[in-house]
């Protein structure tokens, strides 16, 4: 199994491997030119995001900056609103859906560690070594994600949910609720 096959399924894996070295690099000559290219080049940039992402619908729009992982483990449906400096660690896949509205400073994180640090340090040669796995993250349709919001690992945010400002994700969410805090919680239906 590769490298890159472990982690989508989860399990440890190196994330200096030549395979995804390869990935993470492309993703960040990508990321340098949509960052820099003028807002009115749509059609450009719609261009790099068809490249950058794994898969992308009709009407999505990504406000600059936006940092990513590889891009290609990173699915967003149509007509779906990605706010300025958002941060999708992609070591999994993130699938979010249609109609999203995702605000300024977002991050969502499939990356996650042994708490252990006897277990989550290793070390070869002259470096230390992480261990690394990820899960993957869920965004559902017609969610709103508040300013600052955390998405966890392995989470999954159900459809029609609205999730608070600063609110940290840390278990998944159901359909049709409003949820918010650190941690996150739902605090009504809608």
């Amino acid at each position: 199994m590769t490298e890159k096959e472990k982690m989508l399924n989860g399990d440890f894996y190196n994330s200096r491997d030549p395979e995804l070295l390869k990935l993470y690099h492309r993703a960040r000559k990508l990321l340098r030119e949509y960052n820099n290219l003028d807002s009115e080049l749509t059609k450009e940039r719609e261009h790099i995001l068809l490249e950058l992402l794994g898969s992308k619908g009709s009407g999505v729009w990504i406000e600059t900056p936006f940092f990513c992982d590889y891009g290609i483990n990173i699915s967003i449906g149509r007509n779906t609103f990605v706010n300025t400096n958002c941060m999708f660690q992609d070591n999994n896949k993130i699938s979010i859906g249609e109609n999203g509205l995702i605000a300024p400073y977002v991050q969502i994180y499939t990356a996650t560690h042994p708490l252990k640090a006897s277990e989550r340090i290793t070390e070869s040669g002259a470096r230390a070594r992480y261990m690394t796995a990820a899960k993957p993250v869920v965004i559902g349709d017609n969610v709103w994600i508040g300013g600052n919001a955390i998405i966890f690992p392995g989470t999954t945010v159900g459809n029609n949910v609205v999730i608070g400002a600063g609110s940290v994700v840390t278990k998944s969410i159901p359909d049709n609720v409003v949820a918010f805090g650190n941690p996150c919680e739902v605090k009504k239906a809608i």
